[in-house]
């Protein structure tokens, strides 16, 4: 065994000890390749380390001896390695705390047997201002990993409808972490305070499955939504770093929301469960799916912190003013949303003063067509269009009766799994708002004629939308026709009908994004 190597690493001369020594008996896997790995894999792990205190995590002989824990830089640190002073929580002194900012600290941080990288959620020298919220999403036997991932969608759901975009990743271990950026001045009593709020209100709408006690007692079964990882004076395990399992080492990897929904359609588990190798080969083709948790900017406000307290009640909830009456049937009997991330519908839309609203969906499922649907009762009123909307007066295109949509439906874009009813690509086509010139909305449509006003981001003017002919005796296959009325409407260009007014995404980038985005345009 080679007692030492002298390596050359940029401007500075690293001596390693112990280079050829196993660290996982299983694989061989030995300290020059924990070294290689995070050499390697730099140039997208230092982006998320740069100016985040680090407390070392020592393993001298591999995960299964003894684990050395060091949030002062030792004694033996080289003075070129950069420090941030933090005050102890008693406030008698600091700790001087290590900050992987260059190729060279994290060779020699990796020589030391630091496996594993955990990192303040706030960068030096704003210790107090973290620029994240986190999740950790914890099973306790016999849930596993595959139901941390079902909590993680219903944890995005709940996100999205706040219009926060979060992030999730592998934890490299046996659950899954979600991150939501922030990048603006924040304190931690107030992200502690949201992600205990979030946790709770999942708690109450899947008490099934999800706990937000601390209690380990509580978990059996059950998936640990972890909000207090959101303190000053804690750490979470940075993205790519590995992680010390004796059957190990895994990768705390990225993941998109497409990858994630398919591996539980499957049952996949070995999905989050990536190989260093494994990990190299995925950053070389999709790159760092992390890289907007860096910059985008988010905001939270006590208003919306306070939004939330009416759905963190178990009791039962007053009964609404205007609700979907059963309409969703059809559509939720051809769903799974343990699969799909489509809504599930169960919530309700609440009649106000607000103008109706349509929505045109864009649908590449079996056969490329256009979904036409209207604000109605508390439900989407839907229409497939196999040609588009038509442009010019008089012409007219069949629209299909389909089944009625939840009005969130008005806001997905993104992919719907293979061999999910409407498996394929959905865009966000087209927007706004209508108004049928005579007549109530839901009277025109019990009589099979509205004449439409549309205002939306591409069409604007008039449309008639008029029932057919049933081609069955039960009616299950109802003809409508989409008619341009008016004048012509102004044409769309080949780009500007592959644009999302949502994204502005492609139907191809939306594809090849494998993920579901949620915004609201009302």
């Amino acid at each position: 065994m080679a007692q030492a190597v002298t390596l050359k690493v940029g401007a500075r001369e690293l001596k390693l000890s112990n280079i050829d020594k196993v660290l996982f008996a299983g694989n061989g896997f030995t300290k020059a390749h924990v070294v290689d790995y995070y050499v390697r894999i730099s140039p997208f792990v230092l982006p998320h380390l740069k100016d985040r205190p680090l407390t070392l995590k020592l393993y001298p002989d591999g995960p299964t001896g003894k684990v050395m824990y060091l949030k002062n830089a030792p004694v033996h640190t080289p003075s070129w390695v950069k420090r941030a002073p933090v005050w102890r929580r008693s406030g008698e002194s600091q700790i001087n705390y290590i900050l992987v900012n260059d190729l060279p600290t994290l060779v020699w941080s990796a020589g030391l047997a630091n496996i594993e990288l955990h990192t303040f959620l706030a960068r030096a020298p704003k210790i107090q201002q973290p620029t994240m919220m986190v999740f950790d999403l914890d099973p306790g036997p016999p849930a596993d990993i595959l139901q941390s991932a079902q909590v993680a969608i219903w944890l995005k759901q709940l996100l999205d409808d706040l219009h926060l975009q979060c992030f999730v990743k592998s934890s490299g271990s046996k659950g899954i972490h979600l991150y939501v950026p922030l990048n603006t001045p924040v304190t931690y009593e107030l992200t502690q305070g949201f992600a205990h709020r979030i946790a709770t209100t999942l708690e109450a709408q899947h008490p099934e499955l999800v706990i937000s006690e601390m209690s380990k007692a509580a978990r059996a079964g059950k998936v640990f939504v972890d909000y207090s990882q959101n303190a000053d004076h804690k750490t979470t395990a940075c993205v790519y770093s590995l992680r010390a399992k004796p059957d190990g080492p895994f990768v705390s990897m990225p993941m998109d929301w497409g990858t994630l929904t398919e591996a539980l359609a499957r049952k996949d588990r070995e999905v989050f469960r990536l190989r260093p190798d494994d990990a190299l080969r995925r950053l070389a083709e999709a790159g760092d799916q992390f890289a907007p948790v860096l910059k985008l900017k988010q905001k939270l406000s006590k208003s919306l912190l306070a939004g939330l307290s009416s759905k963190t009640t178990k009791s039962k909830p007053k009964p609404p003013k205007a609700s979907n009456d059963g309409k969703l049937k059809a559509y939720q009997a051809k769903r799974n949303f343990n699969i799909t991330a489509e809504p599930s519908g169960n919530g309700v839309h609440m009649d106000g003063e607000k103008e109706l609203m349509f929505v045109i969906q864009k649908h590449a499922a079996s056969h490329l067509h256009y979904d036409f649907r209207l604000e109605m009762e508390g439900v989407l009123r839907s229409w497939a269009v196999p040609k588009g909307p038509p442009l010019v007066k008089g012409e007219r295109r069949l629209a299909m009766h389909v089944e009625d949509h939840p009005m969130d439906y008005a806001r997905f874009e993104g992919i719907i799994p293979k061999g999910q009813y409407g498996g394929g690509t959905v865009m966000l086509w087209d927007i706004g708002t209508y108004k049928v010139l005579d007549g109530h909305p839901v009277r025109a449509y019990h009589a099979g004629k509205l004449h439409l006003l549309l205002n939306g981001k591409k069409l604007k003017g008039e449309w008639a939308l008029v029932r057919g002919r049933q081609w069955d005796n039960n009616g299950s296959k109802e003809p409508w026709f989409l008619i341009k009325s008016g004048a012509d409407a102004k044409p769309i260009s080949p780009r500007r009908d592959d644009q999302s007014v949502l994204t502005r995404r492609s139907m191809s980038r939306i594809a090849s994004d494998k993920s579901h985005e949620w915004q609201s345009h009302r």
